[in-house]
This record gives C-alpha cells, sequence and structure tokens, in this order.
C-alpha cells in the first residue's frame, strides 16, 4: 500500500482514557500507507480528551481537529452522525486524494493491541467496498449490524428469547466461524468499531441516526419482524428515543448499497486483540 494514501477519522467524546493507544493505533496503520491523514470531529466532552487531541496534534501534524463546543441535537444518534458526516465531507473534499478511509471509535474497542500484519492483505481484493473486523471475545456491534434475517435494528423489535442482544450476537459468530477459509461475510450493514471503505463508493451516501424505514426493502422488515416474533416497536431506552433513533452506520451503509452497489463485508479476522 507504499502509494495509496487513507484518511482515518471518526468521532471522539469523553474518549480521554483510551486516546493515547487509540493515536498509537492509527499511526501504525498510518505507517502501512505512502500518507495518512487524521481528522477527528471532537464533541462536548467532560474530561481531559480535548487536551490531549490539542497535544497531540502539536507533536503530529497529521491531525486536523475540528471542535464543537454545542450540542446539534438532543438525540445521541443524530449528534453522532453529525460527527461522521463532517469528517466525511472532509474525505469527499478531498476524494482524489484518498481512495480509502477508515471510520472508527476512540474508545476502548480500538485502544487494544493491533494486529497491523492483518490489513495489507484486504487491499489486494476486489470482493468488498466495506470492510469491518470480529471482535474479542465476540463480535460486539449488534445496534449497527443488519444481516439476514436480522436485517433492521433490533432496538426496534421485543426483546424476547427470539431477538435480543445475545441472540443475535451468537448468530453473528455462528456465521463468522462457519465461512470457508479466505471468505468474506455478506451483510447490509456492519461496523463494529472500525471499518475500512473505498471512497469512491460511499461519496453519494451519508450518516443518518433518524429511524429510516424508506432506506430498507419492505420485506427485509417483513422478515425481521417474523423470526424476531414481534411487531416494530418505538420504545424509550431512555438511552436510545426508538421513535426518533437508530444506528447512524445502517442509513450509511444502506443508502451506498442502493445508489452505489456497495459490497459491504465482514472479516472473521480480529484486528483488535
Amino acid at each position: 500500500m507504499e502509494n495509496i494514501e487513507c484518511c482515518i477519522c471518526g468521532p471522539v467524546k469523553n474518549c480521554g482514557p483510551y486516546l493515547d493507544k487509540v493515536l498509537d493505533n492509527i499511526e501504525k496503520i498510518g505507517s502501512l500507507f505512502k500518507n495518512y491523514k487524521i481528522v477527528i470531529f471532537y464533541d462536548v466532552s467532560n474530561d481531559d480528551s480535548l487536551s490531549k487531541l490539542i497535544n497531540y496534534q502539536k507533536k503530529n501534524n497529521k491531525l486536523e481537529l475540528f471542535v464543537n463546543k454545542k450540542v446539534k441535537s438532543a438525540f445521541r444518534t443524530h449528534n453522532i452522525a453529525y460527527a461522521r458526516n463532517h469528517c466525511l465531507n472532509y474525505i469527499k473534499k478531498y476524494q482524489s486524494i484518498f481512495p480509502y478511509f477508515i471510520m472508527m471509535d476512540f474508545d476502548e474497542v480500538n485502544c487494544k493491541n493491533i494486529n497491523i500484519d492483518i490489513l495489507p492483505k484486504y487491499f489486494a481484493r476486489d470482493d468488498w467496498d466495506a470492510l469491518s473486523f470480529n471482535t474479542n471475545p465476540k463480535y460486539y456491534d449488534i445496534w449497527a449490524l443488519s444481516i439476514k434475517p436480522y436485517y433492521f435494528s433490533y432496538n426496534h423489535f421485543e426483546q424476547n428469547e427470539y431477538n435480543n442482544y445475545h441472540v443475535i450476537q451468537d448468530y453473528i459468530m455462528k456465521k463468522l466461524q462457519e465461512l470457508p477459509q479466505g471468505e468474506l461475510l455478506k451483510c447490509i450493514s456492519s461496523f463494529n468499531g472500525f471499518s475500512i471503505y473505498r471512497t469512491e463508493k460511499f461519496i453519494n451516501s451519508y450518516y443518518d441516526g433518524r429511524l429510516r424505514f424508506d432506506i430498507m426493502p419492505a420485506i427485509y422488515i417483513i422478515k425481521h419482524a417474523a423470526v424476531a416474533r414481534s411487531n416494530i416497536m418505538l420504545y424509550d431506552y431512555g438511552h436510545v428515543k426508538g421513535k426518533y433513533e437508530d444506528c447512524e452506520h445502517r442509513s450509511f451503509h444502506a443508502i451506498a448499497i442502493t445508489k452505489s452497489d456497495a459490497k459491504i463485508r465482514i472479516s472473521p479476522e480480529i484486528l483488535f486483540c
């Protein structure tokens, strides 16, 4: 990947305890490329995240730091979508420079040790446009996941013995474990804290933290309802307002599939150990 440039980006809010290690991992990822840029959207925090980022920027001028001092919405997923779209707009502006970009979280998921040797082999493959990875001890990001037959947000169906976090987690782990060697798992949406994207396939997409029934074929929602044995629910979980919120990654990936025929895939390999 010595002739390729990449933009590594994401939102930061109350990530102070993890930033040093995450930024160290980013530098290791960046070393795989001819050049790289770090784009971070900082949101209002109550820890030392901002001071850490400012100090890091003094040491590494590859960091482009955007500081937001005002909450944009009363809804968490709307704020995260705004932050990711801000990063995405930077990538779109310089799309001719960055054929790839990485969207990642800056929390405990990515502050583990990175197995950097996993990444290079995937850039020679053409069977993915968005690629996320498994995590240890289990795949955790069920909120962003859309995969047959769990096409939609599991939070918008009854949390019963047929449809809850652990049921879907066990399902995705089984699918990943049963993959033939070298193959990737096809899905509609997956993030799991870290994903690599081919920029050209996502130029016409955007993140949206709202509940979007229009981006998913109705038959998929019907099939999810059948396996969940539940009708759609608009439940207020406190941290998630079901009537107004969904994971921002679902819309981002679904729109890219519709507009650009993007291939969303999951690798069974564990990048952060």
